[in-house]
């Protein structure tokens, strides 16, 4: 219906008007889907996680995209998938906290041996954790992407 309109208004040109009448073009309704697609384009990351250190010498990513694709890797072996749709609505709600915004960028135990250093990156900024402070917004997105890592 919002086509047959699109092309109707399209053919209301001023006929007398000076200038260069354009003929009309085809107008077409997007396919609808039952679960909204995200807006970012694929190429876009949304956060990126480096997980570092510990005894054994981890060395661990996850990086979610726009589209909700997952890219993680950890100590060589690595998995792309696309997150679900409650998934990555999740992981969206969690980047969006306003929490997040009161976390500082560093917030290091420099007097603690074999911690886990958290580094990621999202809207902009770089927040560097070892988990020693707590701080919930960052703790339930770090848990959330960690779920992403390979198993075993």
């Amino acid at each position: 219906m919002a086509a047959v309109g699109a092309l109707a208004l399209a053919g209301c040109g001023a006929e007398g008007s000076e200038g260069t009448a354009t003929e009309p073009t085809e107008v077409t309704a997007d396919a609808t889907t039952d679960t909204p697609s995200p807006v970012a384009s694929s190429g876009q990351q949304l956060v990126a996680m480096n997980i570092s250190g510990g005894f054994a010498g981890v060395s661990q990513q996850v990086v979610l995209g726009g589209d909700g694709t997952v890219h993680a890797r950890d100590n060589g072996k690595s998995a792309v998938r696309r997150a679900g749709g409650a998934e990555f609505e999740e992981l969206r709600t969690l980047l969006g906290d306003p929490a997040l915004a009161e976390v500082p960028d560093l917030t290091v135990d420099t007097g603690a041996a074999d911690l886990f250093r958290y580094e990621l990156r999202f809207d902009g900024r770089t927040v560097t954790t070892d988990r020693s402070t707590r701080h919930p917004a960052l703790d339930r997105l770090i848990d959330a992407l960690s779920e992403f890592l390979p198993k075993g």
